[in-house]
């Protein structure tokens, strides 16, 4: 798919314009059935210029909602209560220890916080500069703090070893994977010069 420079128009060979009896080039789209969610941006329908015009003078983003949920939705900060849920605002959202979004009723608040924890992260990376990031990668899957020394390193990994073995759980193999991300962690770290 290649976009052009006409504003929202993208080029492609094979799709046509799903309007009944149109045999124009699909390169403009327009909402689908499924709206965007956890699982993807949803479904678009693809229209001719003419096609897509038509569609959007009668499309109605209000259709189905009472007039108070209206009044929220044209509200300057609509959508931010309701943050949480979406993807990049979760707390699970892939960024551990971060401030969430949902925690702060002011924007402002919420991004000063985040500015804060990204300078407290920056200050971090400096302390474990002296690992590769792999090795790096390596301590966050031991749950290791920069500056374990080989003694420390040792007790984790054996820790570890005997929280997730099969033998130790009954012969149950549902920890194998971390398992064995434990092990590759802790042989890539026991070989480093960086550790004390």
């Amino acid at each position: 798919m290649k976009q052009s420079r006409f504003h929202g128009r993208v080029e492609a060979d094979d799709r046509e314009c799903e309007a009944v009896g149109c045999e124009e080039p699909g390169e403009f789209r327009a909402p689908g059935n499924r709206g965007a969610g956890f699982d993807g941006p949803g479904q678009w329908r693809w229209f001719c210029l003419d096609h897509v015009r038509l569609f959007n003078s009668s499309y109605n983003w209000f259709a189905g909602m009472s007039a108070d949920e209206i009044v929220a939705a044209q509200h300057p900060a609509a959508g931010w209560a309701n943050s949480s849920t979406t993807r990049a605002f979760r707390a699970d959202a892939g960024v551990d220890g971060t401030p969430r979004w949902a925690d702060f009723d002011d924007p402002l608040d919420a991004i000063g916080a985040r500015a804060h924890d990204v300078r407290q992260r920056a200050r971090r990376e400096a302390a474990t500069s002296r690992f590769t990031r792999d090795e790096r990668a390596a301590l966050d899957t031991l749950e290791l703090a920069p500056g374990v020394d080989r003694a420390g390193l040792r007790r984790r990994y054996s820790e570890l070893v005997r929280r997730y073995h099969p033998d130790r759980n009954g012969g149950d193999r549902r920890h194998e994977v971390r398992l064995t991300s434990v092990v590759e962690a802790y042989q890539l770290l026991k070989k480093s010069a960086a550790l004390a």
